[in-house]
């Protein structure tokens, strides 16, 4: 092992031929981190990607930084960073498995060096091309929704925001009013009816769902105060207690460009089966008709 100006100790493992990294080069590079008894703390390769870091000056001790100058592209190194510098001044924040004289190990890889302006230039492109095909999705949205609806012989109303609904059972119960709670139960599934979450044991075993830990009952909502993606809190208004309904929600009124996790894509329009299991009411306010003023009865004529 060789040392650090500032105490950090380092091993090469390679020597590849071409340019050392420079100051405000961008990096991408992968690492493993772990104590002295070799327990991993984190892993890029665990988490599926590597990280950048632009090189900026050393500034504490045992600084990556005060390394990455000595390495070139495809280069891998350890790097062993004294715990005792790490939580010097706040040892009662060093946890158990950095006893007094460890390390935090460090095991890396450099995958790819660029210039500033280089990194700039890839990253503007990456997001260019992402918003390409982001468009082209977004384009195809309402035919896929069209598509959906008529192989499903749905019949449904649109409201002027663009929410799609059929009412599958009436009630006669009370209506749904603004700030009202009500116990919902639901399944939500994409166009390509993939159930993606529910309330409904059944529902989510027949589906496959994995939701560890989730507990089956109506989830509570209270109706239009944006607790829920906006295609609900207009839906719900729509209905009454008893009722059920299925929705088909344009991404503007759910998850828009971003989507939602893996199974909720930019742009995809979602369909939910929701039923109002219990409502709950908040009081609302009664407006008072000013009452009409009385007209003079007209005398009669003697």
């Amino acid at each position: 092992m060789q040392h650090t100006p500032k105490g950090a100790a380092y091993q090469i493992f390679t020597h590849n031929t071409g340019d050392k990294i420079k100051q405000n080069d961008v990096i991408t590079f992968e690492f493993i981190q772990k104590t002295d008894k070799d327990s991993v703390l984190f892993s890029t390769y665990a988490a599926g990607h590597p990280v950048q870091a632009q090189i900026q000056p050393s500034q504490n001790v045992g600084d990556l930084m005060e390394i990455f100058p000595l390495l070139t592209v495809n280069d891998s190194a350890l790097v062993k960073v004294p715990t005792d510098s790490i939580f010097a001044g706040h040892e009662d924040q060093r946890p158990a498995f950095f006893p007094k004289g460890s390390y935090l190990n460090f095991t890396l890889k450099i995958e790819k060096v660029q210039s500033l302006n280089d990194a700039i230039a890839e990253r503007n492109a990456a997001i260019a091309e992402k918003n390409a095909a982001n468009e082209k999705v977004k384009a195809a949205e309402a035919t896929n929704a069209a598509k959906y609806i008529a192989d499903h012989k749905l019949i449904l109303k649109t409201t002027p925001s663009g929410l799609k609904y059929i009412i599958t059972k009436p009630s006669v119960k009370r209506k749904v009013l603004k700030g009202d709670t009500v116990l919902v139960d639901y399944a939500g599934r994409t166009l390509d009816d993939k159930v993606f979450d529910s309330s409904i044991a059944a529902v989510a075993q027949a589906s496959g769902l994995n939701q560890p830990g989730r507990t089956y009952e109506p989830i509570q909502v209270i109706v239009g105060t944006g607790g829920v993606i906006p295609g609900w809190d207009e839906g719900l208004l729509l209905l009454n207690e008893g009722s059920k309904a299925t929705f088909v929600i344009p991404s503007s009124l759910a998850y828009g460009a971003q989507g939602a996790g893996d199974d909720i894509k930019p742009y995809n329009t979602l369909v939910f089966d929701v039923e109002v299991v219990k409502l709950k009411p908040t009081k609302h306010p009664v407006t008072k008709k000013p009452l009409a003023k009385k007209k003079p009865v007209a005398k009669k004529a003697s």
